[in-house]
C-alpha cells in the first residue's frame, strides 16, 4: 500500500491516510547533515496526532510511554502489544504527513527474532505505522538485521532505556564515565551497521550525545542528550503541561493545558449548577408546540 493512502481506515486492512505527501524513511535518513533539525513528538490518539501533524512535526512516536502518560501505569513495562497496536491505529488515522513510528513494548522483541518480526509486522500490517523503535545497543544488532530483512524500518534507542529501568537502578543518566561513553558510541555504530535509519539518544551528557552524533551517519534524535543532536523529541504531556509535578530537566513546558482544562471544567460546573447552561442558543426549538402543553399520550 502506498504510505500516502493511509488514514481513513477500513474494516479489512490498516487505516488509510487521505492522499497527501508523507515524510518517508529515506527522507529522515537523508536529514543527516542537511542543516534542518528533525522534530518528533509523542502522540497516543487521533485528535492529538491530527494537531501535531498539522503543525508540521516530522515524526510522531507512538511511545510505550502511553503506559505512564495515558493508561495510569507506573512505568512502560506493563504496556502490551494489543494496547500499542490500538493506540498506533488511532494515531495513524489522524496523520496525513508525519512519519509514524511505533514503540515495541517490553517483551515484544526480547524473546527472540521470530517474536520480534511477528510483533513488529503487526505495527505495519495492522496499525499502518511506517517504522518501529526498539531499545538497546549492540546486543540488538542481530535483531535489527532480522527486522530490516523483513522490510521493517527500525529506529534505534540508546542511553537511558526505560524498559531497562530495573537493571539501571532507576531512571539515571547514562554515559557519565569514559568507558560508558565509549560503549554508547560503539552501540550506536553497531546499530547503524545493522541498518537502523535513525537513533534516539536519551539521558546522557551533552558531550556524549555530540560524540555519537559525530560518529554516525544516521540522524540522532535527542531527549535529554544535549544541543548537538540532529533532532529533538519530547513527550506530548510534558510539552503541554498535562503531567503533574516537576518536569524532567531536559523537558520544557510550552503550554499549561492542565490549567486550561481545569478552569474550563470549573466554569462548566458553575454554569450547569447555576442554570446558565444550556442557554436558549444551545437548545432545539419545535416548529409547533405540543398541543395543550401537557404530557403526550402514550
Amino acid at each position: 500500500m502506498n504510505p500516502a493512502q493511509r488514514g481513513a481506515g477500513s474494516a479489512s486492512g490498516p487505516p488509510e491516510r487521505p492522499p497527501s505527501r508523507s515524510v518517508t524513511v529515506p527522507e529522515v535518513r537523508a536529514a543527516k547533515g542537511s542543516g534542518r533539525r528533525l522534530v518528533m513528538l509523542t502522540a497516543y490518539d487521533c485528535p492529538t496526532a491530527r494537531l501535531l501533524d498539522a503543525a508540521g512535526v516530522d515524526l510522531i512516536l507512538v511511545g510505550d510511554s502511553v503506559g505512564n502518560n495515558v493508561l495510569g501505569y507506573d512505568s512502560t513495562l506493563p504496556v502490551t502489544m494489543d494496547e500499542m497496536v490500538h493506540h498506533t491505529k488511532a494515531v495513524v488515522r489522524g496523520t496525513r504527513r508525519a512519519l509514524v513510528v511505533a514503540d515495541m513494548p517490553y517483551l515484544s522483541y526480547q524473546t527472540g527474532r521470530r517474536d520480534a518480526v511477528r510483533n513488529a509486522g503487526r505495527f505495519l500490517k495492522e496499525a499502518g505505522a511506517a517504522a518501529v523503535k526498539i531499545e538497546g545497543g549492540a546486543r540488538r544488532a542481530g535483531l535489527v538485521r532480522a527486522l530490516v530483512e523483513a522490510e521493517i524500518p527500525v529506529m534505534g534507542h540508546v542511553g537511558l532505556t526505560p524498559q531497562s529501568v530495573h537493571l539501571m537502578g532507576g531512571y539515571r543518566v547514562q554515559g557519565k564515565r569514559v568507558d560508558e561513553a565509549r560503549a554508547l558510541v560503539e552501540d550506536a555504530r553497531a546499530l547503524e551497521d545493522a541498518g537502523i535509519f535513525s537513533l534516539v539518544l536519551e539521558g546522557m551528557p551533552e558531550a556524549v550525545g555530540r560524540m555519537i552524533t559525530d560518529a554516525t551517519g544516521i540522524p540522532t534524535i535527542g531527549i535529554g542528550a544535549g544541543r548537538h543532536c540532529d533532532g529533538q523529541v519530547l513527550v506530548f504531556h510534558d510539552l503541554f503541561g498535562l503531567n503533574p509535578g516537576p518536569l524532567p530537566r531536559f523537558a520544557r513546558r510550552y503550554a499549561d493545558l492542565a490549567g486550561t482544562i481545569t478552569e474550563a471544567t470549573e466554569r462548566f460546573i458553575a454554569d450547569v449548577r447555576g442554570g446558565a447552561f444550556p442557554a436558549e442558543a444551545e437548545t432545539y426549538s419545535s416548529p409547533s408546540p405540543v398541543a395543550g402543553g401537557g404530557r403526550p399520550d402514550r
